[in-house]
């Protein structure tokens, strides 16, 4: 399309923003030759940036082993300094951060090992903290490193269910995360995404969903899709779609998120989002991005075509409108959707809508009404909450029931807040107050339990004017239950000879599942009385210890000890020769 230089720049910025290679849909140069690939093998992807995962998008890409095993090594993709290390059970387990002189950090998550030197540092605070989950900040000039140095080995430590390296570039100075390909690295990628279905919302005058259903999308070709009969009859006066598609590559076959998708309306850009960078404080943006219910219920991820009005996360394309399309009953309008990877494949989806017969509105049923930018706080009884501003992506229609269950497990009615289905963004105080006596002594194993379908999650709680408060990022069921069970040691690889092994472990194991706002499960190892490290995959309830050469022969001691949330303790103790 030719544009003369007379446009106004607005219109000149629109269209350059929605150009329809996803190559144009980059908002910064990044240098190309600077880095090469941390790995000496083919690049494969399990996972692309900005993916769709459960409560955020994916912050980097996931580099497939060589062979399927852990081990394969890893190299520094240019010449920096080791500038932080951090050890967990779960998320990232074994991290390595990397900071580059061209203002770029690179990030390696789920390592099996470190460099020796690296390795040895390591230990040295973890014993020096007594813990083995540690954040550490080496000095700039302690751990140089040239371009292709040795950094480490892939592994599969954290909440990582195969072997494999979880690779960021994130901006030194903001810390926001980067699509690593738009750095140059090389992978095969000749495949075009594929689409499978949509979602079409009927929206009142407020833009909210009044109806919605499910509709498959059908091949009209190569990389092009259509819907049966091409023309949607809608019975609203405006509209809101959403799209379930996926990236795919050559050599795997993985089902990876795609780089951008846009939608036109009459050829005209109406939205568009692009994976190409965000914050990690907008990663639970997610959550309004998706089909949320969808996903809870069914595992499967819409992408919406249109934004909720408290979705705050920066990957679309500022044209003025939210997506939403309004309706006339005697012209159709067609609807065009083209998704793109990050190497310019495409595929296209092209279809119509009208006005249908618009029904009267059914009349809603809740008990309050809370709108999506204020506090909003309910007390009722036994149970208040407080929202604050921020916790909605939309207004709620809220259902709150309380009932007594008459369960010898509850101690407090059950408080039915909304349901898992609807979202909430952030973290909300919740306090509960108790419909029955708590046996004496037992206030302190009282916990604020989320009812999940058939999992109980404690929140843990402190009591505070005779109620118990904590704070919940889900919506649903919850009561106070007491949690007076300590947890269960098991030795998987332990015996009174340990002569010849090279290190003992143990699987830990408790009654109630915890959320990330709660203490977790505590442990504490000593041999002859002295503090020893053990190493925690939160995966698989497993800690490990490795022996150390300056442990003598002969006779020693194990205390192992493992405390949960509510300070219930078991107590592993035995000795063993070495």
């Amino acid at each position: 399309m030719k544009i003369t230089r007379f446009f106004p720049l607005l219109i000149l910025f629109t269209l350059l923003a929605f150009t329809q290679k996803s190559d144009k849909l980059i908002l910064k140069e990044y240098p190309q030759d600077y880095f090469i690939s941390p790995v000496k093998h083919t690049i494969r992807l399990a996972g692309t940036f900005g993916e769709l995962r459960p409560n955020h998008f994916h912050a980097g890409v996931d580099i497939k082993s060589s062979a399927g095993k852990v081990g394969d090594p890893l190299f520094a993709p240019a010449e920096g300094h080791i500038s932080r290390i951090k050890i967990q059970g779960g998320a990232y387990g074994n991290a390595m951060y990397i900071e580059h002189p061209n203002g770029y950090t690179t990030v390696y998550a789920h390592l099996l090992k470190y460099p020796a030197e690296v390795d040895e540092w390591i230990k040295a605070q973890q014993y020096d903290r007594e813990k083995f989950e540690v954040d550490l900040y080496p000095a700039p000039g302690q751990f140089p490193l040239k371009q292709g140095d040795p950094i480490g080995k892939m592994g599969t430590s954290g909440r990582s269910y195969g072997p494999h390296l979880h690779f960021e570039v994130r901006d030194t100075r903001t810390q926001k995360a980067i699509n690593p390909m738009l750095f140059g690295f090389k992978m095969v990628d000749t495949k075009a995404p594929k689409m499978h279905q949509i979602k079409v919302y009927s929206l009142n005058d407020k833009h909210e969903t009044t109806n919605a259903k499910v509709l498959n999308v059908a091949g009209k070709g190569r990389n092009k899709y259509g819907i049966s009969g091409d023309t949607l009859t809608i019975g609203a006066w405006r509209t809101g779609l959403a799209l379930k598609v996926y990236d795919h590559h050559d050599n795997v076959s993985n089902w990876n998120g795609v780089y951008s998708v846009q939608m036109l309306v009459d050829d005209v850009p109406t939205y568009a989002y692009t994976m190409e960078t965000f914050a990690f404080t907008e990663m639970r943006f997610l959550n309004a991005h998706i089909d949320y219910g969808d996903q809870v219920e069914k595992k499967a991820y819409f992408n919406r075509m249109y934004r909720l009005p408290g979705n705050d996360v920066q990957i679309y394309e500022q044209n003025g409108t939210d997506g939403v399309i309004e309706l006339s009953q005697n012209r159709t309008k067609k609807i065009t959707m083209i998704a793109a990877d990050i190497h310019g494949n495409e595929t296209r989806l092209e279809f119509w809508v009208k006005r249908g017969e618009v029904k009267d509105e059914m009349s809603k049923t809740f008990n309050y009404f809370l709108p999506w930018n204020e506090e909003n706080k309910v007390v009722n009884g036994g149970m208040e909450f407080y929202f604050p501003n921020g916790t909605l992506y939309e207004n709620m229609y809220l259902n709150y029931n309380s009932a007594n269950d008459k369960s010898v497990e509850f101690y407090s009615n059950v408080h039915q807040i909304q349901d898992y289905k609807t979202p909430v963004h952030k973290y909300f105080d919740l306090s509960i107050a108790p419909n029955k006596s708590i046996p004496e002594g037992m206030t302190s194993k009282a916990f604020v339990a989320y009812c999940y379908k058939d999992k109980v999650i404690s929140f843990g709680g402190e009591w505070e004017n005779g109620m118990l408060k904590t704070k919940v990022r889900d919506l649903g069921d919850f009561a106070i239950m007491l949690d007076t069970e300590s947890p269960v040691i098991q030795a998987i690889r332990y015996k009174s000879d340990m002569r010849g092994f090279g290190y003992m472990s143990f699987k830990i194991t408790d009654n109630f599942a915890t959320d990330r706002i709660t203490k977790g499960m505590r442990f504490r190892a000593e041999i002859d009385g002295k503090w020893s490290l053990l190493t925690y995959d939160a995966k698989n309830d497993l800690v490990r210890h490795d022996f150390r050469e300056d442990l003598p022969r002969g006779e020693h001691h194990l205390r192992l000890v493992a405390t949960d949330d509510r300070g219930n303790s078991t107590v592993f103790e035995r000795d063993f020769v070495r």
